[in-house]
């Protein structure tokens, strides 16, 4: 494995050259993953689905925080309403007022480098001939630039650079060829690499539909007796008054209409390849998979992980409130009191100021502060999701050791993230992933602590549901083939990614050739 030669000064290339987008680096922020969004979908005749979408989009909000909107469909046409900043902030009520219904869609978004600004936020609104649609994304499309370059060639415009508005145009694409929407959507299925979960509304009708390995999630609720709610999490069934009903299956496309509900085969699903960091730290706790809570796998990693990486201590803390779950199961299973070393700030949102660069190394102290009276004398150990970037970690570690502990042991919940996402997550390049470029000592070296531990990957599996996962974070084995003009140089050398499933065949085709292809079908 490539090993930095001085850890403690470590810088990503990014940094390097004058800004870290992800913000890893001595003097960046965050120290997490991030998701691109979160969507949801309505169809209820009768009931003010805008403010449906409104609720479950704050349920949402974690997945999100860049900018949100809201599709409705009342029959006749599709009116839309997006900005950025949080949902509270985009939303009045006379907005909500003004959009009545009888179905929705909703997206809250994180942002990505290179796809901010209000024509990023989603849902995209699209034209079909005569008919608008609205799109909301999560995920990433792997192949979008190619699929994008030839849409161009063909004379269909574009207003930003994103993938969600490359699916739009597609389906737009095949939808005016085959003159059915469910047709248009299958083949743009079979023509789109990567993980995606999409909701689409028209003026009549939901579609919902997912990448063939189901590397995004979707599930799928009843709302009484005659509504439907999809949603990339159950948290926002719950707070909409919906019940689980089963997730979207990978391939498959699901309509909503006047007609009733109905299934069928987008593409061929492939695979099973479930996020894994979606049970690491995304959803939200209270959140359901499998008929567990997340909340319960993440008090048995943190059982397993004090199995694997035992540690002499006085006190178990958490980074809260991600952190929380696995730090309760690793104090039980030692033994060893667990307690409220950190106080998180609660109000503390994304905002559009942007910090000084000496506010800007102020880092965590305006998300988090250290209990004195708690953490004095003590020899802790501090729990975490994930150690991802680590300078949020050796930020905590100075706070707690200048708030009077004698001993910071730390401890990941999460396997060492070693290579870069590109189904949806924003990691960037592997050269801003601090496990990728240390070894484990150089890792404790460098966030100053006095020991370090990392769940094994073995052990995550063991406390989650038996179905199959991407865990190319973890391992470097990607299910869906990464064209090499989208990975080149997000890779360090000495490490070279697997891919286990190449690309479809129609996707490698001209956008007539695949046309052709599956007309015939």
């Amino acid at each position: 494995m490539p090993s930095h030669t001085n850890p403690t000064s470590w810088k990503c290339r990014s940094c390097e050259r004058g800004g870290c987008p992800a913000g890893g680096c001595p003097g960046c922020g965050d120290d997490k993953l991030h998701e691109e969004c979160g969507v949801f979908g309505v169809w209820a005749p009768g009931r003010d689905v805008a403010r449906i979408t409104y609720f479950a989009l704050r349920a949402l909000q974690h997945r999100g925080q860049e900018s949100a909107g809201i599709a409705v469909g009342d029959g006749k046409t599709v009116l839309i309403r997006k900005d950025l900043g949080l949902v509270t902030q985009v939303f009045s009520d006379d907005d909500l007022s003004a959009m009545p219904g009888k179905v929705a869609c909703g997206h809250c978004r994180y942002g990505t480098a290179g796809a901010k600004g209000w024509e990023s936020a989603q849902p995209h609104l699209s034209t079909i001939d005569d008919i608008i649609i609205a799109l909301a994304h999560n995920g990433t499309l792997v192949n979008f630039d190619d699929l994008r370059r030839e849409l161009i060639e063909m004379g269909i415009p574009f207003r930003s650079n994103t993938d969600s508005e490359v699916a739009a145009r597609l389906i737009g694409y095949f939808t005016q060829r085959s003159h059915r929407l469910r047709t248009g959507i299958a083949h743009t299925m079979r023509m789109l690499e990567g993980g995606y979960a999409m909701v689409l509304v028209r003026e009549n009708a939901l579609y919902a539909f997912r990448d063939p390995h189901g590397i995004r999630p979707l599930v799928l609720g009843r709302l009484g007796d005659d509504g439907w709610v999809v949603a990339s999490e159950t948290c926002a069934l719950d707070i909409s008054g919906a019940t689980f009903v089963r997730e979207v299956e990978p391939g498959e496309i699901i309509r909503v209409s006047d007609d009733g509900i109905r299934s069928e085969r987008g593409c061929k699903a492939l695979s099973p390849a479930n996020c894994i960091f979606e049970h690491v730290y995304f959803s939200r706790p209270d959140s359901v998979k499998d008929g567990a809570s997340f909340y319960l796998m993440r008090h048995n990693m943190g059982r397993r992980l004090a199995q694997e990486t035992p540690v002499d201590a006085d006190l178990v803390i958490s980074v809260p409130d991600s952190g929380t779950p696995a730090a309760e199961g690793f104090a039980q299973e030692l033994g060893i009191p667990f307690g409220t070393g950190l106080i998180k700030n609660r109000y503390v949102a994304r905002t559009f100021i942007q910090p000084t660069q000496e506010l800007r190394q102020m880092g965590v102290r305006l998300k988090l502060n250290a209990l004195p009276d708690v953490v004095r004398g003590k020899r802790l150990v501090m729990v975490d999701d994930s150690i991802v970037r680590g300078t949020t970690s050796r930020q905590i570690v100075r706070m707690l050791k200048a708030a009077g502990a004698t001993e910071v042991h730390v401890r990941s919940a999460s396997p060492m993230v070693k290579w870069p996402c590109f189904y949806g997550i924003d990691t960037g390049s592997q050269d801003q992933l601090i496990a990728a470029n240390m070894s484990l000592d150089e890792i404790r070296a460098h966030i100053e602590a006095d020991s370090v531990g990392f769940l094994s990957t073995e052990g995550l599996l063991a406390c989650v549901p038996k179905a199959g996962y991407c865990e190319a974070c973890f391992t470097g084995e990607y299910p869906v083939e990464i064209p090499h003009s989208f990975w080149r140089e997000r890779f360090l050398p000495g490490y070279e990614p697997h891919n286990l499933t190449p690309a479809s065949k129609t996707s490698q085709m001209s956008l007539e050739q695949a046309e052709k292809v599956m007309s015939q079908e």
